[in-house]
């Protein structure tokens, strides 16, 4: 099936190749014309969500959407970048990034005109809300910075508010372990007693996604500012009390090198875990053009990709959780609360004004503060709270740096691009045709002299940063001796890296993942494309093994339900299997019942205990087997058992042999109009699910429903040199528009842990090929 359109700017002709799963292959004359179709071909798969993003990230939401998002358009502009437009462009390496990016946004603009006289190519989501696309400039693509991972400041302050109550490193400890052990320093000055609740409202506002009720699309101007709150899930809500954030974000990938495979190649596997959304947060895309010919995944919103393969070098990323952000406490003069204290002087808040635009009234007036450390996101009448973020610096827009790696064809000409990269903070594989595989940290890590980053500081100037460390100053592995690299976000400096001197975070993703995965490639000496898809999908949990173990270790009595639970959980393997019954328990039972008791045992004061969850679960399960005293652990376990074992009778019935984790675990992929109406038509799900967030199957849920939340939505695995063989999936689906058929179409070979081809040659390409759309430069271009 053939059609095609007009293109504006195209140098020459192109075309988009869509095959059976809905994958893109875009061909044309030069590059620029590849990126300009990339966009056009963007807006044409993905342009609700794009429309939508860059709403989000502008602020500019309440426009279409009325008062209720008022307060998270504020949120939002408050992180854009306002730096220098030409530093901007030149940070992301010596390509022409800005022509790039431009061409990109000129083909998404193309689209969206496109559809003024072709109303029938807008997704159907803009006539349900009474809206239309908009059209971008270059600069949109860049200043956002919301939407990237940075990280501690949430744990910053939560960390400061327990030494406050009291509770010590101990205490803080249940909350988040620090890697390498690290004690803490607490900063002259810092006292966090009477510090706001709300203190962080605004950031955890301006990183939220977008979620649509009938009570916030009706809301009032005069109820604009209740919509304020982030609840545990990430959801924008009414004001009401702040919880602990649930959500959390990761990835795996690993790299085995020619002399542990099977063929002698190299195979490269990726599975970023982020929030599961309708659409999918990736794309897959494959570009070519003289000098390009990249495939694999990005973000929708941006050109080229950041995961996949250039025909000689694949690449893919995980989290590596530096620490790119701290909160600094400037003190306001006592006669003048526009000036805070920095040195031995006085420095003003630089007030920034602006107007948001409003759907059914007025634009609103609001007002921004600014001090050399970064954007005030809460004041009182002493003091002034900013955020030093890389947000703030030149070349930070999220993933972007990618652009500068795509042609890189050696390790070194890889780990010279990515000095260009700055956020979010990442592990980066690479393995090429030659049989080299390397392994390079990249990102902004701030250069702090006088403080680690654990803690919020005073912004008197004793505790500032002094820029960034070097890119040469991050650890790197090339070709090392033992054939294979693993990450999956946990503490992975090597011994000899004076993590001490350069602090580059001390708050890592617990070990279970990248311990199972190390597990099962150090076993593996000629491993297949086919056990890089099992690892992907293994639902091993070294956590839910040790919790049922000291279940079946304490004395039942005479309690029936807490035999019974016994009996189920003795011959657990520590596989959290969908069809698995004593997942379903083990899961429940820490969940729901003997994390919160532990928690409450070990933190008696029930105002430091609710900053706690939902806690390291290293910590907390270490002090569960050594840390308390048998008497006390015994009755603590054994009623945490009973009430799980009622807790499951309850959600599945009364007999067990029924129960299944996959009945209580699944995962649906909502749209987000849904809760406006439709009866859930364009949702899609759920699926029973295997899993959890210590499995390399990452598939973290929320406590109260056990829905998932989070995990790998695109996986992909690349035989190196083989290209053809590769394989990829991206749930659910590559389109966004419902009406499509590729709008659910991978979500099922996704539930069942599965994978489709990933064409890469030209005759593969074009044996794939299930539709084409031809593209045309404009009549006497």
């Amino acid at each position: 099936m053939s059609s095609g359109f007009t293109l504006p700017g195209l140098g020459g002709p192109a075309e988009i190749r869509i095959d059976r799963w809905g994958l893109a292959h875009i061909r044309a004359g030069s590059a620029l014309d590849a990126y300009r179709v990339q966009g056009f071909n963007a807006a044409r798969d993905r342009l609700w969500q794009l429309d939508l993003w860059r709403k989000r990230g502008l602020g500019l939401l309440a426009a279409d959407f009325g008062p209720g998002f008022l307060a998270q358009d504020r949120a939002a502009r408050l992180f854009l970048y306002r730096g220098d437009m030409e530093a901007e462009w030149a940070a992301y390496g010596p390509q022409d990034t800005k022509a790039i990016v431009t061409a990109f946004v000129d083909g998404l603009n193309a689209f969206v005109a496109l559809t003024e006289g072709r109303p029938d190519l807008l997704p159907p989501e803009f006539a349900l809300t009474d809206t239309v696309p908009a059209t971008w400039a270059p600069e949109d693509v860049v200043r956002i910075r919301s939407h990237g991972l940075v990280r501690n400041v949430l744990s910053e302050v939560a960390r400061a508010k327990v030494l406050a109550r009291g509770g010590g490193l101990a205490t803080d400890d249940l909350r988040k372990r620090l890697s390498p052990p690290h004690e803490p320093v607490v900063p002259e000055g810092l006292d966090a007693s009477d510090w706001p609740d709300d203190l962080l409202d605004t950031f955890r506002l301006a990183t939220a996604q977008v979620n649509f009720s009938p009570a916030r699309m009706a809301a009032t101007r005069a109820e604009a500012w209740d919509w304020s709150k982030v609840d545990a899930h990430g959801a924008v809500g009414r004001r009401g009390a702040a919880a602990p954030p649930e959500l959390s974000e990761g990835s795996n990938n690993w790299v085995v090198g020619p002399g542990r495979t099977v063929t002698g190649r190299p195979i490269l596997a990726s599975d970023p875990h982020r929030i599961y959304l309708n659409p999918s947060l990736r794309y897959a895309v494959h570009l070519t053009a003289p000098g390009l010919d990249v495939i694999g995944a990005g973000e929708p919103a941006l050109p080229g990709i950041s995961i996949g393969h250039n025909g000689h070098a694949a690449f893919s990323l995980t989290i590596a959780p530096m620490d790119q952000e701290d909160l600094f406490v400037c003190a306001k003069h006592a006669d003048d609360p526009d000036l805070v204290r920095h040195g031995d002087g006085w420095e003003p808040i630089r007030r920034v004004a602006e107007t948001i635009p409003v759907r059914g009234g007025p634009d609103e007036a609001v007002t921004f503060g600014f001090t050399r450390h970064g954007p005030v996101v809460a004041e009182d009448a002493a003091r002034a709270f900013a955020l030093s973020t890389v947000w703030s610096a030149p070349g930070s827009a999220a993933y972007l740096g990618s652009l500068a790696y795509l042609g890189a064809t050696s390790p070194e000409a890889f780990g010279q691009a990515l000095r260009h990269w700055s956020a979010p903070s990442v592990n980066q594989l690479y393995a090429d045709r030659d049989g080299r595989i390397a392994w390079f940290m990249a990102g902004k890590a701030p250069r702090r002299p006088a403080h680690d980053g654990l803690l919020p500081v005073p912004g008197d100037g004793r505790f500032d940063w002094s820029g960034f460390l070097d890119a040469a100053e991050l650890p790197c592995a090339i070709d090392p001796a033992e054939g294979w690299i693993a990450t999956a976000n946990e503490m992975n400096l090597p011994p000899s890296y004076p993590a001490e001197a350069r602090k580059i975070g001390f708050e890592w993703h617990e070990p279970w993942r990248a311990d199972r995965i190390r597990a099962v490639l150090g076993g593996q000496t000629a491993h297949r494309l086919a056990d890089s898809q099992a690892l992907q999908a293994d639902a091993y949990s070294e956590p839910a093994l040790r919790i049922a173990r000291i279940a079946c270790a304490v004395p039942a009595g005479e309690r029936g339900e807490i035999q019974r639970a016994q009996a189920l959980l003795r011959g657990f393997d520590g596989v959290l299997a969908a069809d698995s019954v004593a997942a379903a328990l083990v899961e429940v039972l820490w969940v729901r019942h003997l994390r919160p008791a532990l928690i409450a045992a070990l933190v008696p004061d029930g105002a430091t205990a609710r900053l706690i969850p939902p806690g390291d679960a290293q910590s907390l399960i270490e002090r569960l087997e050594t840390g308390l005293a048998p008497e006390r652990r015994a009755p603590l376990v054994a009623q945490a058992l009973a009430a799980a074992w009622e807790t499951c009778r309850a959600t599945m019935g009364e007999d067990p042999a029924v129960w299944a984790w996959g009945r209580l675990h699944r995962a649906l992929f909502a749209h987000p109009l849904s809760p406006l109406g439709g009866d859930g038509a364009w949702d899609v799900g759920p699926f029973p699910l295997g899993g959890a967030g210590a499995s390399p199957m990452n598939a973290e849920y929320r406590t109260d429903t056990f829905r998932v939340t989070n995990g790998a939505s695109f996986r992909m695995v690349v035989d190196v040199g083989a290209w053809d063989a590769s394989v990829f999936v991206n749930v659910p689906g590559q389109s966004g528009d419902p009406r499509s058929p590729h709008y659910r179409d991978l979500a099922g070979v996704w539930s069942r842990q599965d994978h489709v081809p990933m064409p890469y040659t030209r005759e593969a390409v074009e044996a794939a090929t299930r539709t084409t759309i031809l593209l045309t430069p404009e009549a006497g271009a």
